[in-house]
């Protein structure tokens, strides 16, 4: 039978048909096409589906558009895509809408603006934002300001007043008890489940914290629909775990500050769960403390707890894992395994049944040796160690690793340091010192792994520098019936309340600024500002009463008109559980005389495993120092934000000091593409396309590490225009 020739061509498209429907179908269905939640879809995969760029062209990589935001400081966002406009947060946390072809600005809603909400807010890092739909009429963009929860009409930068107040939610309420004065923020976007949002915090780390249970509001009108406790109350599974059964009405922390992951089929959102306050020391919270360290498996619509893994029992290191659970499918001896993957800051990796919380390879309870010599304190006798993957990151650090690239005397000084610390994997925190590898920077961070569906590799970047966790007495100062000065009181309020971030001397550490100096750039009204609002990584200190800010500011500032004054206190009397025997001398990392890290290279590492077989496929070292560089030494630095793997054969990631973009072939680690952002990307990037053309961005705030420039740009790269 033929076919006559005016006919061809819709028999043509009558074959072709179903071809068309498959592919608008698959561009519909498939949640790795866009980046419309915050890394990249709700199983936290950070995984791309889009092919346009691959190992062949990824060479010819050039800027697109460039959005400057007008404010330059550290920028941790991971930007989302809505059709085709592009959501991110400034370092002062001005919410924008920009064209995601061309970066041209829709609209920015400033938060501070016209000192309406200015007296709540404090710059809090803000790593995303998240997007509610129920059609064209009703879009929503969720993020958070300090202890505000705001809601925008998506299409207009606006408040939406139907929710909560006028827009706005305190984070401060719900709880269950009187945090008011305690500072709580959120510094990663909550998941959407149906009409709900459900939203972690990040609380103060000091015994004085708020908790950190799990809220889901819903997102017409701001309500609560539930809460999980973390800390759990009478009656609750997981209470008989504090010897303290007072806990929940005090105690602190156990909060899902980095996130969750959502299967929308189960109905179930995963949370990692952070420790409990105060971090560094346990002698007033008893017992391993559920539900802190925890992966926690939650029912999405009701907040019923379905099951929870506790990866550290009683945690004294600021072990909690420090991001979202990951969602992925594995196989074990060919058969196809839902799971839930854990990364933690010490650099071990925990697999879990997704439906149940069972370990999929075994997780050995093991001995733990090791006794505390501060008084009070309890260690758990066990520690949880996966056996089947083995750790990304070096857990041991001996004489023959210290920093061989320095001088003489460089090494003289670290060796000597070296010899008095106490050391082991979990060995507890000291009045000597003890030496902790991977640091309180993980291992890994915040950014969280990619993992590939097409190949079972999981990527994650580590941070391999040691720290020095070191306690000091901080009761022998208080006494209340002595007389003592703004000064004398100021040391101890400073000792108690400041001393675990700026350190003993007030010299600073890790992501914690000096305090030398600062009497240059702050008045007593300012300072006293500041400790109410809180800036960024700083909670603001509202328990402290009037004379005990008069007396900080006194010990801080150097007040010359009040240091010498007689200090009359006025606080309120602070429970006993508020009042630690010890405090952390400072966030403190193990360096050279020259700055830099005192274990030899890699200080930071890109790492390719297998979660099928558990082997490392590949490891790169991940970064440089250009003066080392220089020398032939490729040292890698510390890292900060996430990758993405893509289905065309690549992997990206910014992270480093350096402030490079890199693109690695995702099977082999091979270099592919490398080039400057005009300040380093500590955060995740996002890959997206527009009108069929696909683009990645990142966000290149800078300034988180010490001589990294700040800057205040969004970056996005594409393919030349053929």
């Amino acid at each position: 039978m033929s076919i006559k020739r005016s006919n061809k061509k819709w028999y043509f498209v009558f074959l072709m048909f179903p071809l068309f429907l498959a592919f608008i179908i698959l561009r519909k269905t498939d949640p790795y096409q866009q980046w419309e939640v915050y890394g990249g879809d709700n199983g936290k995969i950070h995984y791309s589906s889009l092919t346009q760029i691959d190992t062949n062209n990824v060479k010819n990589l050039r800027v697109a558009w460039v959005y400057h935001t007008g404010d330059t400081n550290q920028i941790e966002a991971n930007p989302i895509i809505i059709d085709h406009i592009l959501y991110g947060v400034s370092p002062k946390l001005k919410l924008f809408a920009i064209d995601a072809a061309t970066g041209h600005k829709k609209w920015v809603f400033d938060p501070l603006s016209g000192g309406k909400y200015k007296s709540n807010q404090s710059m809090n890092a803000c790593r995303g934002v998240t997007y509610y739909s129920s059609g064209k009429h009703d879009e929503r963009i969720f993020y958070t300001v300090g202890s505000t929860l705001y809601c925008l009409d998506a299409q207009e930068g606006q408040p939406v007043t139907s929710f909560g107040n006028n827009g706005t939610i305190n984070l401060h309420d719900g709880l269950g008890r009187d945090v008011k004065n305690l500072s709580i923020t959120s510094t990663t976007p909550g998941v959407i489940y149906k009409d709900l949002l459900i939203l972690g915090t990040r609380v103060a780390e000091e015994a004085g914290a708020a908790p950190g249970h799990i809220r889901a509001y819903d997102v017409h009108t701001g309500t609560i629909r539930w809460i999980f406790h973390t800390i759990p109350y009478p009656g609750e599974t997981g209470y008989e775990s504090w010897d303290d059964k007072e806990s929940y009405k005090h105690a602190g922390g156990v909060n899902a500050w980095a996130g969750f992951s959502l299967d929308t089929a189960k109905g179930m959102v995963f949370a990692q769960i952070g420790s409990a306050s105060y971090d560094f020391y346990g002698g007033k919270r008893k017992g391993n403390n559920l539900f802190a360290n925890c992966v926690l498996a939650l029912n999405a619509a009701t907040g019923k707890r379905v099951w929870h893994f506790q990866t550290v029992h009683h945690d004294v290191w600021d072990r909690d894992p420090p991001t979202a659970p990951v969602l992925v499918t594995i196989l074990k001896h060919g058969k196809k395994i839902e799971a839930v993957v854990q990364l933690t800051k010490s650099g071990l990796i925990f697999l879990l049944n997704r439906a149940t919380g069972k370990p999929i390879y075994p997780i050995m309870e093991t001995p733990v040796p090791y006794q505390s010599e501060l008084v009070g304190e309890k260690l758990s006798k066990t520690q949880p160690l996966p056996s089947f993957y083995k750790p990304f990151a070096r857990q041991t650090f001996t004489e023959a690793d210290l920093n061989k690239y320095v001088s003489d005397s460089s090494y003289r000084d670290i060796k000597k340091k070296f010899l008095t610390y106490k050391k082991g994997f979990y060995a507890p925190p000291s009045k000597k010192g003890t030496l902790m590898l991977p640091g309180l920077d993980g291992g890994a961070e915040w950014g969280g792994p990619a993992f590939d569906p097409q190949t079972g590799l999981l990527y994650v970047n580590a941070n391999e520098v040691p720290w020095v966790i070191t306690m000091v007495d901080i009761n022998n100062g208080e006494n209340s019936s002595l007389k003592q000065t703004n000064l004398e009181a100021g040391m101890f309020l400073y000792r108690s309340n400041c001393m675990g971030c700026h350190g003993e001397r007030r010299e600073g550490g890790g992501n914690y600024p000096s305090l030398v100096g600062i009497n240059t750039k702050y008045n007593e009204a300012a300072f006293t500002q500041l400790l109410a609002s809180g800036r960024r990584m700083m909670p603001a200190f509202n328990q402290l009463s009037t004379s005990e800010r008069t007396a900080l500011a006194s010990f801080i500032l150097n007040l010359k008109g009040k240091k010498n004054m007689l200090y009359v206190n006025n606080a309120k009397p602070k429970d006993s559980y508020l009042k630690m025997p010890y405090s952390v001398t400072g966030y403190i990392k193990f360096r050279t005389l020259e700055g830099y890290p005192a274990i030899n290279p890699p200080w930071g590492t890109l790492n390719a495993i297998n979660l099928n077989t558990g082997k490392v496929v590949w490891r790169d070292t991940l970064g440089d120092y250009p003066e080392l560089k220089a020398k032939g030494i490729h040292a890698g630095t510390e890292n900060y934000g996430g990758s993405v793997v893509t289905a065309g054969g690549l992997l990206f990631i910014a992270a480093t000091k350096d402030a490079k973009f890199r693109a690695f072939n995702k099977r082999t680690g091979k270099l592919l593409w490398e080039t400057d952002l005009p300040a380093a990307g500590f955060a995740t990037p996002a890959v997206y396309q527009v009108n069929g053309k696909q683009y990645l961005v990142i966000a290149c705030g800078g300034g988180k590490l010490k001589g990294a420039a700040s800057g205040d740009a969004y970056v996005a790269f594409s393919l030349p225009a053929n």
